[in-house]
């Protein structure tokens, strides 16, 4: 779906402001920060709990998540392996743009396949990707199950669910794995930020 090219006739048009020209501004660094892991393993609290932390240190900071994207950019998507992966295609290319806007992106996506993370990391180009392994056994998500969603999937009221129906990747490789299992949210998020300092990308 995402790969054909229907556009002719366009060029790309290069400003006069470069990515390095607004982290300069910022006083920070650009990058994706993409949190993959089971549903209900703690995505989305992880993702706003560091940017929370992170605008308090006067970063620019957006979260880009999974529920939220499909309310409106990919509304048109489902959750068959082809609408996933172009779903993640598309988070990839808007993520992407959030970084060259000098940007620090947070995503929190399930993200199932390790093909698709790969290409969101091509996208968005590897010196600026941060893949965080939000790592929760299957047994403590469907414990915790805010949103009643691994009961429905259990009863079939749900197809193509990550985790019961539907395959989930662990990440091979990740740059930080968030043991939710066994870390409170503070201890998670202040994982996250002690990367980031050491990484150079926040003071």
């Amino acid at each position: 779906m995402g790969e054909e090219i229907k556009s002719t006739n366009i060029t790309w048009h290069h400003g006069f402001i470069t990515k390095e020209d607004r982290e300069r501004l910022n006083g920070h660094k650009a990058v994706v920060i993409w949190f993959t892991g089971l549903p209900s393993s703690g995505k989305s609290t992880l993702a706003h709990s560091v940017e929370n932390a992170l605008y308090q240190r006067g970063c620019r900071t957006f979260v880009l998540d999974g529920d939220n994207i499909r309310h409106g950019l990919n509304k048109d998507l489902g959750f068959s392996p082809e609408d996933r992966q172009e779903n993640i295609r598309r988070i990839g290319e808007v993520a992407a743009l959030f970084v060259q806007a000098g940007v620090i992106a947070l995503t929190a996506f399930i993200s199932p396949y390790r093909e698709d993370r790969a290409k969101a990391r091509a996208i968005a180009g590897t010196e600026n990707f941060i893949e965080a392994y939000v790592k929760c056994s299957l047994e403590e998500c469907e414990r915790r199950d805010p949103k009643g969603l691994y009961a429905k999937a259990r009863a079939g009221k749900i197809p193509e669910f990550t985790g019961v129906s539907a395959p989930y990747e662990p990440p091979e490789n990740p740059e930080l794995v968030l043991d939710t299992d066994l870390e409170t949210v503070e201890e998670s998020t202040q994982k996250v930020l002690d990367f980031l300092k050491n990484r150079g990308i926040i003071s």
